[in-house]
C-alpha cells in the first residue's frame, strides 16, 4: 500500500505544476487565467495568439502524466495507475493555485501514453477528427475521453479502464459550462 500513496502524492505533486501560467508568465504575457476561460490549459494559452506558447504547455501538460504513469511504474501496475491519477487530479486541483486548475486533458492524454500508446493514439485520433470536424476543443475532448474507458476494457485492459472512466467523469465534471452552452 504504501508505494501507491507515494505514487498518488507524486504524480499529484507533478501534476500541480501550473504549466500553461508558468510559460505565459515567461513569455512576458502576465497571467493566462486573467484572458479567456481563465484556465491554466494548452487551450486558453492559445487564446494569447502564441501557438508556440500553447504547443509547449500541451506537451509539459501531458508530459507530468507521462513521467509520473513511468516513474512509479517501477513499483508496479497499480502505482503507475495510481501515480497516473494523482497527475490528473494535481492539474484539476493544483494545490498552488487554491485547488483551481486545468480541465485535465493533456494530462489526461499524457497518462495514457504511459499506459497504453494505443488508447493514447485513438484519443488523439478521435480529438483530432471531431475538432476539425465541430471546431470545438472541449467537444472533441469529451468524445476521445468517452470511447477510451471501453477502448482500454476491449484491449483486456480493465483495470486501466476503470481508472480512466474516473478520469473521463472529472473531465466531463471540469467542462460541464461548456457542456451547457
Amino acid at each position: 500500500m504504501t508505494p501507491t500513496i507515494i505514487a498518488v502524492a507524486f504524480g499529484y505533486l507533478l501534476g500541480s505544476v501550473p504549466f500553461g501560467l508558468l510559460v505565459t508568465r515567461a513569455a512576458g504575457l502576465g497571467d493566462v487565467r486573467n484572458i479567456g476561460s481563465g484556465n491554466i490549459g494548452a487551450t486558453n494559452v492559445l487564446r494569447t495568439g502564441r501557438k508556440g506558447l500553447a504547443a509547449a504547455t500541451l506537451l509539459l501538460d501531458a508530459l507530468k502524466g507521462t513521467i509520473a504513469v513511468l516513474i512509479a511504474a517501477h513499483w508496479g501496475s497499480e502505482a503507475a495507475l495510481a501515480a497516473g491519477f494523482g497527475a490528473f487530479i494535481g492539474h484539476i486541483l493544483p494545490v498552488w493555485l487554491g485547488f483551481k486548475g486545468g480541465k485535465g486533458v493533456a494530462t489526461y492524454l499524457g497518462v495514457l501514453i504511459a499506459l497504453a500508446w494505443k488508447a493514447a493514439l485513438l484519443f488523439a485520433v478521435t480529438w483530432l477528427a471531431v475538432a476539425f470536424l465541430t471546431r470545438y476543443s472541449s467537444l472533441a475532448a469529451l468524445a476521445a475521453s468517452t470511447v477510451t474507458p471501453a477502448v482500454l476494457y476491449m484491449m483486456g485492459l480493465p483495470d486501466y479502464a476503470v481508472v480512466i472512466a474516473a478520469l473521463t467523469v472529472l473531465i466531463f465534471i471540469k467542462h460541464h459550462a461548456n457542456i451547457g452552452r
